[in-house]
């Protein structure tokens, strides 16, 4: 969900909680008793400084601002937006598993093939595969008498 918006300071992350309420407050374009709202509501879930204060990141902001716009332009009340929210949140984390899932099958993948390379390079070289749909002959030399 990427509005656009500021970006973290030097050093920070997207994630990094930098800004205080008055100042996400500004740059969401929200007024900072709405931040308050809707950290109650668990909308937008800022971080805390030592003393307890609230501290925005960049992607709060960006949230804030999904959060403005869904509910202004798109009219869908705070309780769907929750719901919008944790779904996408869901999706990002079902996301995130299936990529490990993936590596992970693709490892068990090169382990089998590896596997069976090695059982491959350990057959005897005199030994060879016989076709089964053709009939084998065994020839039995007369016992002699």
């Amino acid at each position: 969900m990427n509005t656009g918006g500021p970006g973290p300071p030097p050093g920070a992350t997207p994630d990094s909680p930098v800004f205080v309420i008055s100042v996400a407050a500004e740059l969401a374009g929200l007024h900072a008793q709405t931040l308050r709202s809707y950290d109650r509501l668990g909308l937008v879930s800022p971080g805390r400084s030592a003393g307890g204060g609230r501290r925005y990141s960049a992607r709060d902001i960006a949230l804030l601002r999904e959060v403005q716009r869904l509910s202004q332009e798109e009219g869908v009340n705070l309780a769907g937006i929750k719901r919008i929210i944790d779904l996408e949140n869901l999706v990002d984390e079902l996301r995130a598993r299936l990529a490990e899932l993936e590596h992970e099958v693709q490892a068990a993948r090169v382990a089998a093939e590896q596997a069976a390379a090695s059982i491959h390079a350990s057959y005897r070289r005199d030994l060879v595969p016989v076709d089964r749909r053709q009939s084998i002959v065994v020839w039995r030399p007369k016992p002699r008498e």
